[in-house]
């Protein structure tokens, strides 16, 4: 049984996006401002410090349209190109946020080196200036506090990626600002050592945004603790037996998982699909991020029991029954044939009329014979397992012949 992100309507994905597109508005304004300023600023007041800040600050516009980008097409629905959804353009989105992160430690660090080879070189700023760095540093880091709070609320891993960009420039500012207050108190130096420790810390934050991306790429499963909170639903369900082969991946801010679950094995096929039905319904509500649930029904644990694969259909298994009966009256008193596919063999049960003109031990005694003629007959001997001869007394709505499963 397949069911569709009955969980994840398509209106919460455009909550999301909505929420994702004012928060990266928002930053998109903030970070212009920011660059502007500092750039005039530093030249100005002539701090090289600020102006490489302003560039950096740029650089966080691109930042901010890869994020527009990916969340508008990550919020469609799913198509027939994309059944699972697009949330995985988020992830390839994230992934190229951390390069960007990557690549700007890559350049405070190499600036930074090149200023601790030649400090003695360096020129201060003028005391203006480090007013100017204070405020990118409080502009900066409430960027990344309210992407931040906005990412967590949506569960938007590229919302966080972004917000934690916002943190790297606001460390950024702050190396700013102790490199422009050294610089005024004589330690020009201290700038770049500060650039540097800054330079591992975010280098740091982007390995980590793009092993777990990449992770994901490869359906890496989700944490342990929601596997087990996806389990306990499953086995919580009436009539579940047991779950195995439980798969989970991540799909962007979202999950699929798919199970197979052990019921008793003589069940109705409608009874084992409303079991199903009810461990969709379970598994969907035990976490808000589920989207897909895929259940497979298995009469036993087809993990430790043997398999049933190479067996015949009911088109050969009631052929076999006509011509094992082919001379005997009951063949035309048949109601229905249910066959069970356990252990590696089929056993057959075989509903009769009952015979009113016979007693009990005339027709449990037919019963015998006819399930010896059944098992006699050359061509399935390896492959029979039970066979049941049962007799009804009354029916209603019921078709006789073969093609009646049971």
């Amino acid at each position: 049984m397949i069911a569709d992100s009955a969980g994840s309507p398509l209106g919460s994905r455009k909550v999301r996006y909505r929420a994702t597109r004012l928060a990266t508005i928002i930053g998109a304004t903030v970070n212009s401002l920011l660059a502007v300023t500092q750039i005039v600023s530093g030249w100005l007041f002539q701090s090289q410090a600020l102006i490489a800040d302003g560039v950096h600050t740029l650089s966080d516009l691109i930042s901010d349209g890869v994020v527009l980008f990916a969340a508008g097409k990550a919020s469609a629905s799913p198509d027939q190109d994309h059944p699972y959804g697009h949330g995985r353009i988020e992830t390839l989105a994230t992934i190229v946020v951390g390069l960007l992160l990557a690549l700007a430690a890559i350049g405070i660090a190499w600036a930074a080196g090149q200023r601790l080879i030649a400090w003695e070189t360096l020129t201060g700023p003028a005391a203006p200036a480090l007013a100017f760095a204070v405020l990118t540093l409080v502009a900066k880091e409430g960027l990344y506090q309210y992407t931040v709070r906005v990412a967590r609320r949506i569960q938007s891993p590229l919302l966080q990626a972004n917000a934690w960009h916002h943190r790297s420039d606001a460390i950024s500012s702050l190396v700013v600002l102790v490199g422009i207050g050294g610089a005024l108190a004589g330690w020009p130096w201290l700038d770049s050592v500060a650039a540097l420790i800054v330079a591992i810390f975010i280098l740091h934050m982007a390995w980590r945004l793009i092993f777990n991306s990449a992770a994901e790429l490869i359906d890496t499963a989700l944490e342990p603790a929601q596997v087990e909170t996806i389990h306990n639903a499953i086995v919580s369900v009436p009539g579940v037996k047991s779950a195995h082969m439980l798969r989970t991946r991540k799909l962007g801010n979202e999950a699929a998982a798919d199970v197979h679950i052990q019921v008793a094995p003589r069940i109705s096929v409608s009874e084992g699909h409303q079991i199903a039905d009810e461990v969709y319904r379970a598994v969907m509500s035990s976490m808000s991020t589920l989207r897909d649930v895929t259940v497979h029904v298995d009469p036993e644990n087809d993990e430790e029991q043997l398999r049933t694969v190479g067996l015949p259909l009911r088109p050969d298994v009631t052929e076999h029954i006509r011509a094992a009966w082919a001379d005997q009256p009951e063949l035309a008193a048949i109601e229905q044939v249910g066959l069970h596919y356990l252990g590696g063999r089929i056993h057959i049960t075989v509903t009769l009329r009952l015979d009113d003109e016979h007693d009990g031990a005339y027709l449990n005694q037919r019963a015998v014979e006819l399930s010896e003629l059944v098992r006699g007959r050359p061509g399935m001997e390896d492959q029979l397992g039970e066979v049941l001869i049962l007799y009804r007394g009354r029916t209603r709505n019921v078709q006789p012949g073969f093609d009646h499963a049971r």
